[in-house]
């Protein structure tokens, strides 16, 4: 008998209900910063200028000096990775990420998902100077791709969207790891050490449950200060740092001690007790879930889309357009999203539901897996952020900005079409009739 979990049985979690609406709640604000940056670079002078703009940090004779857009990509943005280590952290632990078979057809389909495109991209572009920007075309935008499917309404059904986020998880771990693998360069072995041993410590505090925030955020800050200088791009510390934080179930000594002091302060509200009480029930919750709710809203409202607005800014003139409208990179990218990806989502989980390793809903429809898989091919946040760090050029760049912006817009008005038509239809993935334990009821940590 199957062993149920979330996943299987298709429920969302009040933490994944959380993250689902605070990335779907942020598209918006996505796409506004893609217009802005967009209508900045061609209408008003001055984008480059501005994103050049050098700003320095002095202590004594040290110092760090970047521009504005590097502030925005290798500082702004760790916190970014940093949430989605937190969040790995959290749904392996407690969440859809939970035991073998929840986790294999999801993470069969993001394999898949990061595969099947980077060798639809090489097709077009293998061979040419921008060969090594596969990367470009295997990550997805969880933020916009949520957002269309909070467009989409009943059409797309819960267990769908706990498919797709366990997917989007998997997928950005692919995604960190092709960055540290294959886009770094030059690395300082002594400075990447020294991260290491700071991340080593942060580990074994994590074993015995130590948490204080200053001191986690003095460790964090000099190991991103030594990522920096090894040459690793920083947005794997970021990661590491959001896995590193412990993640439990409320334990049973701590819920009923925030128990007694909050029928204390029932008896006597005073602001005392009323801080003693507040202080109970959050030390009850675990540093993982307090850290994501503090940075979860500030990352995906803020950090990301002062990110698009930093990246996304290309001039749409005659020869830019023209030049890409011929570009192998610019196809390879489009075909990669808007094709490769759905091929890869749905035939990795095709082959991972035909061999047994995994399983989906059983209500799920193969209609509405198909329409999630196009969905999928919407490329943005890391798809701009793997532009920086391999091409150099200033068109091949350009050329890169318009296939990604071109290509997850087509992904979503595919993934929209294919729910408008065939939603309902195709059969359900897995059998029914499987048999399934009733949902268990949380039981707090003792």
């Amino acid at each position: 008998m199957a062993v149920t979990t979330l996943v299987e049985r298709g429920e969302l979690s009040g933490a994944a209900r959380r993250f689902l609406g605070t990335e779907s709640g942020s598209a918006a604000l996505l796409i506004a910063a893609a217009v802005l940056a967009l209508a900045w670079a061609n209408l008003t002078p001055g984008y480059e200028t501005f994103w050049h703009t050098e700003l320095a940090i002095a202590f004594g004779d040290h110092g760090l000096a970047l521009d504005l857009r590097h502030w925005v990509n290798d500082g702004l943005m760790v916190l970014f990775f940093l949430s989605v280590g937190l969040e790995i952290s959290r749904e392996t632990t407690l969440g859809e990420l939970r035991g073998v078979r929840a986790i294999a057809a999801p993470a069969a389909a993001a394999v898949g998902g990061l595969v099947v495109p980077a060798l639809v991209f090489l097709a077009f572009a293998g061979g040419t100077e921008a060969q090594n920007a596969w990367g470009i075309a295997i990550s997805t935008d969880t933020a916009v791709m949520l957002g269309v499917l909070a467009l989409l309404g009943p059409r797309c059904p819960d267990q769908l969207r706990v498919f797709l986020l366990a997917l989007a998880i998997v997928d950005d771990i692919g995604a960190v790891a092709a960055i540290a693998l294959f886009y770094t360069e030059n690395v300082d072995l002594v400075a990447l050490a020294v991260a290491l041993v700071l991340l080593a410590g942060l580990l074994g505090l994590r074993y015995v449950r130590f948490w204080r925030t200053p001191f986690y955020v003095a460790i964090a800050i000099a190991a991103w200060l030594a990522v920096l200088t090894s040459g690793v791009h920083p947005s794997v510390v970021g990661v590491a740092l959001g896995l590193l934080v412990n993640a439990y179930a409320p334990r049973r000594q701590e819920m009923a001690g925030a128990l007694v002091v909050g029928r204390n302060f029932l008896l006597d509200p005073t602001p005392e007790r009323a801080r003693a009480a507040q202080v109970a029930a959050t030390e009850a919750v675990s540093p993982n879930e307090r850290l994501q709710l503090r940075i979860q809203p500030w990352s995906s409202y803020v950090i990301v889309p002062l990110f698009v607005l930093a990246n996304v800014g290309v001039v749409l003139d005659g020869p830019t357009l023209s030049a890409a409208a011929t570009s192998p990179l610019t196809w390879g990218i489009v075909a990669g999203l808007v094709l490769g990806k759905p091929i890869g989502v749905s035939l990795a989980t095709w082959v991972a539901l035909r061999t047994g390793i995994g399983q989906v809903p059983d209500t799920l429809r193969w209609g509405q897996l198909l329409g999630g898989s196009a969905l999928s091919g919407i490329g943005f946040t890391v798809a701009l952020f793997v532009t920086e760090l391999a091409l150099s050029d200033e068109l091949l760049v350009a050329e890169a900005k318009i296939g990604i912006l071109s290509g997850s817009i087509l992904a979503a008005l595919s993934g929209w079409l294919v729910f408008r038509l065939a939603g309902e239809r195709g059969g359900q993935c897995a059998p029914s009739g499987l048999p399934t334990l009733p949902p268990r009821p949380w039981v707090p940590v003792d």
